[in-house]
């Protein structure tokens, strides 16, 4: 399997606000088997913006003659779902005498710390870059390493984890036309969405004795949200009702299992008593054939 060439990743900061480290740094990440990271100057630097930065990771350490060539977007992501993000994109060369890239002026602290600006969430910075290598001159290859940076991939405007892109291609191609009225833009809105039509899909394919008439009844209405905002998902709501109805036969049958085990626990006792009743009779019956006894007489 050949390098990934492209990647998206996210980094997410919290607290960005009560930050006071001077400079901070995203866990490594692997595009093109090269070491890349996100540097980001919290409180700025002796000036009133934001410097973010994508960064060879391991440059100092690298040969002289070292360079690699990508494609690069740096992204503030704006979380209000009617205001605009802000990004940097330029196509850039990385050597020893330039490790790094990034704009200054786009990113105001004063704008990303204003109330109701929308780029902080719960104190939370949400930070996306997207990385395409195009081409490296040097031995730069590296192996995968643990990170703790969520990699996104996007497909037909929703970003997905690598693991679930063959899963949603799969459902995209069996039904087409789940997304064409889809009306939200904000990302963060529209990875919500697709997130929890994951957690239905995964609910509805439980065993019914595993799901109760609430649960059921709780995807009614997120089925309902979803098509507010115009999905299309008839084919799951045709599942939630066979679920339903399987859940109602199965509550039948086991409400006609419980009469008939009570039934046959009655029919034993009385069983039993005529069992009891009978060996008497049979007792009977033997000393009625019995002849009589003239003991008494002789």
């Amino acid at each position: 399997m050949g390098k990934q060439l492209a990647k998206k990743i996210t980094w997410v900061i919290k607290n960005f606000s009560s930050l006071r480290l001077e400079k901070i740094y995203s866990d490594q990440f692997i595009v093109g088997g090269c070491k890349w990271r996100l540097l980001v100057y919290p409180k700025g630097n002796n000036i009133d913006y934001l410097f973010l930065y994508l960064e060879v990771a391991d440059y100092e350490s690298l040969s002289p003659e070292w360079r690699r060539k990508a494609q690069c977007l740096l992204n503030i992501v704006n979380q209000n779902s009617v205001k605009r993000s802000k990004h940097n994109e330029a196509q850039k060369w990385f050597d020893v005498d330039s490790p790094r890239w990034g704009l200054l002026s786009m990113f105001s602290l004063n704008e990303i710390n204003a109330k109701d600006s929308g780029f902080l969430l719960n104190g939370e910075l949400k930070i996306v870059a997207e990385i395409e290598v195009l081409e490296v001159i040097g031995n730069l290859d590296v192996s995968e390493e643990p990170s703790t940076i969520m990699e996104t991939m996007d497909f037909n405007g929703f970003q997905l984890l690598p693991s679930q892109v063959e899963f949603v291609s799969n459902m995209f191609e069996r039904h087409p036309e789940i997304a064409f009225e889809f009306r939200l833009k904000n990302p963060n809105l529209r990875a919500g969405y697709m997130s929890l039509l994951f957690s239905l899909i995964e609910t509805l394919r439980q065993a019914p004795h595993e799901l109760s008439k609430a649960d059921l009844a709780e995807a009614c209405a997120a089925l309902k949200s979803m098509s507010d905002v115009g999905f299309q998902l008839g084919w799951l709501e045709k599942k939630r009702v066979e679920m339903l109805e399987k859940k109602e036969k199965e509550e039948a049958c086991e409400i006609r299992m419980q009469e008939i085990e009570e039934e046959l626990q009655d029919l034993k006792c009385k069983c039993s008593d005529l069992e009891a009743q009978l060996e008497r009779e049979k007792s009977e019956v033997l000393a009625a054939k019995a002849p009589l006894s003239f003991d008494d007489v002789f």
